[in-house]
């Protein structure tokens, strides 16, 4: 495995740094501002002005659409090694993503519809997706089941004749606040008397269909998320058309796997990016400030933790570009485990990072004055988003498990010592 990045990828790095030092950075309290602004208005779900005007700017500099890969649809995707370094530069700030139409979930949808949609859907949803248009949201999780086993998904799908007849309630509904999103992809159950990997179907629901209800916002640790947002939505005796169920009733699990492979990768990108900035944060706090006669970078204890965060991003990068490098040599369904294992690792060293981070920023860490706090709440997040860690840790071991089962007919033999 070779992780030297192409003339090609530094370059778009170069171009990337360039773009968040000129226009994102400088940007990041304005985009605050303009929230709080709406929020006082009374709508705080209005999409920021400073994120709409510097999107023409990411496509002009040939930053747009990256994260999707052999789509003939969007040219200008990379392999996920090639994507890995600038998805991480993004996920030094929250909403950067967005900028360059990178950002969850609009990121697995399209992914979604490339690999089983029809080529109407991709023309009616997909397209404006590759644009910028519009928006989307993802409909899994459910409040009333234990949603980390997609199989327990409740929400009904029946066919009436020429139309799917939806009903359920959902909830972390990411994107489904923002008034852009145009589109869902639901996933639901259509025939509970099927296998078990097999009553789940995935279909595709226009936002203005009747019978859509966003109900409420779902924050985390105070934060909504506006202008983006997680809600809780109601679907009652939702319909649409026949056509728009993806690849077929009962494939609904193997899209889920097929979608979360690459939604999961990609947030682990974003968590490094959001674990080197807490970083560098952190040791500009500590080399500015003096406590008890001696600059605070000084102290030994700070000293400890500074070199082991150094040394946990570096693992979580490298085992990140070997998940990214199997996925796109060998397939996601061989790459699984370490899929999983990223999943674990990343959310949890940029969680103790950024929270090793707030300390050294004393009350200032937990304040809005530093984002530290936000990407905090967000890094938590993911340790249940696309999969809690028990479950990849479960997965995990059944994997190393199975590569150490003793075959019918062999014998488990003990180690013998010499006395």
């Amino acid at each position: 495995m070779d992780f030297e990045y192409t003339p090609k990828v530094k370059d778009m790095q170069a171009r990337l740094l360039a773009f968040m030092d000129e226009h994102i950075y400088p940007n990041e309290q304005r985009f605050f501002d303009e929230i709080a602004e709406n929020r006082a208005k009374g709508n705080a779900w209005l999409p920021t002005k400073i994120v709409e005007e510097l999107k023409p700017l990411a496509r002009k500099a040939g930053l747009w659409n990256l994260f999707l890969p052999k789509s003939k649809r969007a040219p200008e995707g990379l392999t996920n090694l090639e994507y890995a370094p600038l998805c991480e530069i993004m996920g030094r700030v929250p909403f950067a993503a967005e900028i360059f139409n990178c950002s969850a979930p609009d990121t697995g949808n399209m992914e979604t519809l490339e690999r089983y949609a029809s080529e109407e859907i991709k023309d009616r949803w997909m397209e404006p997706l590759l644009k910028g248009e519009i928006r989307s949201a993802f409909l899994m999780t459910e409040p009333a089941v234990a949603s980390s086993d997609a199989t327990n998904i409740e929400c009904e799908i029946r066919r009436e004749g020429d139309e799917y007849v939806l009903n359920g309630r959902k909830w972390w509904s990411s994107g489904a606040g923002d008034p852009r999103c145009a589109v869902y992809i639901v996933m639901g159950k259509t025939n509970p008397d099927a296998p078990r990997h097999s009553q789940q179907s995935m279909i595709v629901v226009p936002a203005n269909t009747p019978g859509i209800k966003v109900l409420r916002a779902l924050s985390v640790f105070g934060y909504d998320d506006a202008p983006h947002g997680h809600m809780e939505v109601l679907l009652e005796n939702v319909r649409v058309p026949v056509g728009n169920m993806l690849l077929g009733e009962g494939r609904g699990f193997e899209i889920a796997q097929g979608r979360l492979g690459p939604g999961r990768i990609h947030h682990c990108m974003r968590s490094i990016g959001a674990a080197e900035r807490a970083l560098e944060l952190m040791c500009k706090r500590l080399n500015s400030r003096v406590a008890f006669g001696r600059e605070v970078a000084r102290q030994s204890v700070w000293q400890e933790r500074v070199a082991e965060a150094r040394c946990m991003i570096e693992q979580a990068r490298l085992l990140t570009l070997k998940a990214a490098y199997m996925m796109d040599t060998v397939g996601n369904k061989v790459a699984k485990a370490e899929i999983a294992m990223i999943k674990i690792v990343a959310p949890n060293m940029a969680c103790q990072i950024i929270d090793w981070a707030i300390q050294a920023h004393g009350g200032g860490g937990v304040s809005q004055d530093f984002p530290l706090a936000y990407a905090y709440a967000h890094q938590r997040t993911l340790r249940l988003a696309d999969g809690p860690d028990e479950v990849h840790r479960n997965s995990l071991a059944k994997l190393e498990y199975a590569r150490h089962m003793t075959l019918p007919g062999e014998v488990d033999m003990p180690i013998t010592r010499g006395s």
